[in-house]
């Protein structure tokens, strides 16, 4: 087994604990999907949020919403990069899996253009 990291971003339509939970859960779930992944292969995930993002912390649902009490998560803001993207929540998920894993990257709504 080898760790390897998949990330994904989504612009949060304002800053609202609802706002983010949805943009989160959202983004969360898809990276799921698309990877096929099972929790038990998750080392940690980190969570970034511009600073014009404030009102809650993604961890929260990913812990309440999606089981995820036993993983590490942490929450950090993004640097603020002059006309850089606003309004956006990245996150990287870091995995144990095998050495054939080909992660499959997420970018939704207006972080679609990062890729």
């Amino acid at each position: 087994m080898i760790t390897k990291g998949i990330r994904g971003a989504i612009t949060v339509d304002e800053n609202s604990e609802e706002a983010i939970k949805n943009a989160t859960l959202e983004l969360l779930k898809i990276m799921i999907e698309k990877n096929n992944i099972d929790k038990s292969m998750i080392s940690h995930v980190i969570f970034t949020l511009t600073d014009d993002l404030n009102a809650a912390f993604p961890a929260k649902f990913a812990r309440i919403d999606m089981g995820w009490q036993e993983t590490a998560m942490m929450c950090f803001h993004e640097l603020n990069v002059p006309n850089s993207l606003s309004q956006c929540l990245r996150v990287l998920i870091v995995l144990n899996c095998d050495e054939k894993f080909v992660p499959k990257f997420v970018y939704l709504k207006g972080a679609a253009n990062l890729r």
